[in-house]
């Protein structure tokens, strides 16, 4: 294995950022590529580093969940995403949410102040023949790109759909209507909530369903994530899903009348000052006016001022069962390495903590090390595991899920099931970082 001067990253979204940092402390030169602003995609509205072109939350803060627990996982090993994030977050209840705007700015901050990284802005058209390097252009990688990547892989490529959700000003909500809560206490008063009687509901489910939508393209199947479904999708499937869905009012009181709405639409803080409020869980293919019209209608949005509309986009991942490593290296070419959404992976965290074992074992090459990756039984590595698996059919975008791990190796269930899979996973997550030399992972080299 030949050491490397300099690793190409491409791509400068939350993997390719985190895989930079990563390279860039210890001691690597990378030159760090992004297409923007000279090649502009169908989500980014700006050029920054790491923009969050969907949500500004990063799911559940706590390790009853397994995306929580990743969280947790990644700041044991430095995560740049997980500093920035921490750093800047704003009320969520118990999530953990940022303002995207200081986001992007602080993670920018961090890859100017490493010294190493220099950020290239050009668009990457070509996989290079040789050199150690990170492909973690997302989702929305450009066309040129992906039919080089997907040459050089011989697997193929895939896509489905993802959705944005629309943003409001806080100040065009009418809190006379609308009221401050987080569901069972979590967080206090984080979230602000619309609510919607039976009749409300009935109205808006039809208006949904009947809105005027964008048209997929005549060659393409809209094949959507299950954890990122359009309201006129969820709709679609039954008059009752939405409100067991991203309406469902349990763990909510109207203090008003004190009690429990029929459904709610949650609005999420989006920045510090908490100016802006997105829409949770409404993301749609709706057109622009029919978007305005219909969420007018939700209780409390009256006269909403939006200063960001739902959008569709197509996101490409590859199929990394046939081509790809548990250590995120392409299969017969230990110098490359494909992180982030591309790789099937689904979520910032997700993202992120893929282009840090990216950057990890990026650097371990290009000293003439080989690459590692944790044990099945850590967050990380079921994530890596799932997205690698050879056997694997019918591959689609994941989550980070405790449905991932290894079994226990006695029974629980519930709570209990969940706390035991996290200490478990923690303690092979410091064993594994011990072993690999990781432990120091917090020194700039």
């Amino acid at each position: 294995m030949i050491a490397a001067s300099r690793v190409t990253v491409i791509g400068g979204g939350l993997a390719g950022c985190e895989a930079a940092f990563q390279l860039g402390k210890r001691g690597i030169d990378v030159d760090l590529w992004e297409m923007r602003p000279g090649r502009a995609t169908e989500a980014h509205k700006t050029d920054r580093l790491a923009e969050l072109v969907c949500s500004n939350s990063f799911r559940d803060n706590s390790t009853r969940t397994a995306v929580g627990l990743l969280k947790d996982e990644m700041r044991a090993l430095d995560s740049l995403v997980m500093r920035v994030a921490d750093r800047v977050c704003v009320p969520a209840g118990s999530a953990l949410a940022v303002d995207r705007v200081a986001f992007a700015e602080g993670v920018e901050s961090e890859i100017a102040a490493i010294g190493r990284i220099r950020v290239v802005r050009e668009e990457a058209v070509d996989v290079p023949a040789g050199g150690v390097t990170i492909v973690a252009s997302g989702p929305l990688t450009s066309e040129p790109l992906c039919e080089s990547l997907t040459e050089l892989l011989g697997c193929g490529r895939l896509y489905f759909y993802d959705a944005i959700s629309p943003i409001v000003t806080a100040t065009s909500i009418d809190m006379d209507i609308a009221f401050r809560a987080a569901r069972y206490g979590r967080g206090g008063d984080d979230y602000i909530n619309c609510p919607l009687d039976e009749e409300q509901y009935g109205r808006l489910v039809t208006e949904i369903s009947a809105a005027e939508k964008m048209p997929a393209k005549s060659f393409e199947r809209c094949l959507y994530f299950e954890g990122c479904m359009p309201v006129e999708e969820l709709a679609r499937r039954g008059r009752l899903t939405l409100a067991f869905g991203p309406m469902k009012p349990v763990g909510l009181v109207d203090p008003r009348s004190r009690t429990r709405p029929f459904a709610v639409v949650q609005l999420r803080q989006d920045d510090r000052a908490g100016s802006l409020y997105g829409m949770v869980g409404f993301q749609t293919k709706m057109t622009y006016p029919e978007q305005r019209r219909v969420f007018r209608m939700i209780p409390g949005l009256g006269g909403a001022e939006f200063v960001r509309l739902g959008s569709l986009h197509r996101n490409t991942f590859i199929d990394s069962p046939r081509c790809m490593t548990k250590a995120l290296t392409v299969r017969g070419r230990n110098d490359l390495f494909v992180g982030g959404q591309l790789v099937g992976v689904e979520g910032y965290v997700e993202s992120a903590a893929t282009g840090l074992l990216c950057g990890i074992n990026a650097s371990r090459v290009a000293r003439g090390q080989q690459p590692v990756c944790p044990p099945s039984t850590t967050a990380l590595g079921a994530l890596a595991a799932y997205v690698t698996e050879p056997t694997r059919k019918h591959f689609q975008p994941m989550n980070a899920n405790y449905g991932l791990f290894p079994p226990l190796e006695t029974r629980a269930r519930g709570r209990e099931k969940r706390l035991a899979l996290g200490q478990r996973a923690n303690r092979h997550l410091h064993q594994w970082m011990a072993e690999a030399g990781l432990t120091d992972s917090t020194r700039v080299f």
